[in-house]
């Protein structure tokens, strides 16, 4: 019986999102049922119209607002921008053959490039937007040879049990290389 009774609590709070609606409704009917006066029966209709819209709107509107958002601020200077290329040689590379840059806190004096990422909070209640800004420098005179900038939306969604959803914007995908495969090429490319 306490297994049943978990299972019960554990599906109720995963899909409480789905359940509180349907209850709403059926309480809006009942209730629309028992009452004879006209009046009363709109008022409880339009209190539960509004209560399933704003349901609606904070599981789904914000997630579709704030990815809106995203797509917006990335049309704008989102991407990356390459200064000038460095032909990729074999003191880059780590014993797999990738690419490593690294960060400017454990760069040394022997590195000839190191990053910098900022990240910038643009929201950062629930759901969270960030700019992330990353830009690769060479060590000899501070010069920025590239940089990427990617907009973020975390959270948003309905909460429970679940993971919560992210929205990158460029997209993460093989199509679209990081900011290294873009500044570092092969001899020859």
């Amino acid at each position: 019986m306490k297994e049943i009774l978990n299972l019960a609590l554990v599906f109720f709070l995963s899909s409480y999102w789905l359940i509180v609606p349907i209850v709403f409704m059926v309480v809006m009917i009942l209730s629309l049922i028992k009452r004879k006066s006209k009046k009363n029966r709109w008022i409880i209709a339009a209190v539960t119209l509004v209560g399933v819209v704003l349901m609606a709107w904070y599981g789904f509107g914000r997630v579709a607002y704030y990815d809106w958002q995203v797509r917006k601020l990335c049309a704008i200077d989102g991407g990356v921008k390459v200064y000038e290329t460095v032909e990729l040689t074999p003191d880059l590379l780590d014993k797999a053959g990738r690419i490593t840059i690294p960060s400017e806190s454990k760069a040394t004096s022997s590195d000839l490039y190191f990053y910098k990422m900022k990240n910038q909070y643009l929201r950062k209640k629930n759901p969270t937007l960030i700019r992330i800004s990353t830009v690769i420098i060479r060590s000899g005179d501070n010069k920025i040879i590239g940089e990427s900038i990617r907009y973020v939306r975390g959270g948003g969604g309905l909460p429970g049990l679940w993971e919560t959803s992210t929205y990158y914007c460029p997209p993460i995908s093989k199509e679209n290389v990081g900011i290294e495969k873009k500044i570092f090429i092969k001899g020859g490319e």
